[in-house]
């Protein structure tokens, strides 16, 4: 029998995050099947965003992950509401007013983007690079600047923004890739405050049943049941599994649609975007689910 903290707890927003993922596949898919599939992108962010909250609220508590969601939308937002202006650090660009609402210039469901994955970068970097911190940092911010593989020339196809000056990915500049480093890393040092390695021992926030000795039990040895907010190390180790998955179907997804949905076909981007992706989600999988 397991005591007190260390009792089975139901599962809810994990069950809630592999619900939310598996809806963002779905309206993924209708995207792609769409003749205008801009009407679906803000549901499929915003899908992605709660459930990589989800996952990461299961696992270290909602506060956290509230928390860091909201630090990591804000570094994101920053850092675009900056660049529109400035050029840096990603280069000249500009929003168009297809996507609504925008604040700032800036539309809010871009910066819930960098949150969502941001979140999902962080654990596939806390499984490559569990110990050292700034590894998983590097990682991190290399795991979200792959995702940008796909992203920019999926959004410039969409006519989402434009760049002043074309560059030699599809129209996309170098120098964007190398802000979306820079931010990056500010993304992961952030996640890393707030959640710190997903893999250290935390407190468990879980509601539950729990078992303790009753004042009589010296008589009896009998035991009394209730409920309570129950203290102690997580009994998981590793990253979360689900922020992982939730990383490896994107790259899995954003493959498939550039090398046979969308039109016309890109395989250029789909080989650049999942092999980049694929390199940490593929390392990120095997420890996520390792014994």
């Amino acid at each position: 029998m397991r005591l007190g903290w260390d009792a089975p707890a139901s599962r809810p927003l994990g069950l809630l995050g592999a619900g939310l993922l598996a809806a963002m596949v779905a309206a993924q898919v209708a995207s792609g099947l769409r003749p205008e599939p801009i009407r679906l992108t803000s549901v499929v962010v915003v899908l992605l965003a709660a459930s990589a909250v989800a996952f990461l609220a299961d696992r270290r508590g909602p506060g956290r992950a509230a928390g860091a969601f909201a630090a990591t939308v804000a570094i994101g937002y920053a850092a675009e509401w900056i660049g529109i202006r400035t050029g840096l650090p990603f280069g000249e660009y500009s929003y168009t007013s297809v996507l609504r609402p925008q604040a700032g210039g800036v539309p809010v469901i871009v910066a819930a983007a960098w949150g969502g994955m941001g979140l999902a970068a962080h654990a596939v970097a806390t499984a490559v690079a569990p110990e050292n911190r700034v590894a998983r940092w590097a990682a991190g911010a290399a795991a979200l600047t792959a995702w940008d593989l796909f992203l920019d020339p999926q959004m410039l196809r969409l006519g989402l923004w434009t760049w002043a000056d074309d560059g030699p990915y599809r129209g996309v500049p170098l120098s964007n890739f190398a802000g979306w480093l820079v931010v990056s890393v500010l993304v992961m040092m952030a996640i890393d405050l707030i959640v710190g390695r997903e893999d250290a021992a935390v407190r468990s926030w879980r509601r539950g049943p729990s078992w303790s000795r009753s004042p009589s039990w010296r008589q009896g040895q009998s035991w009394r049941h209730g409920q309570s907010w129950r203290h102690g190390p997580s009994s998981e180790s590793g990253p979360s599994r689900g922020l992982v998955t939730l990383y490896s179907v994107m790259a899995a997804m954003e493959t498939l649609a550039f090398a046979a949905v969308f039109e016309p076909r890109d395989p250029l981007v789909a080989a650049a975007g999942g092999v980049a992706m694929g390199a940490f989600a593929v390392p990120a999988w095997r420890r996520a689910w390792r014994k």
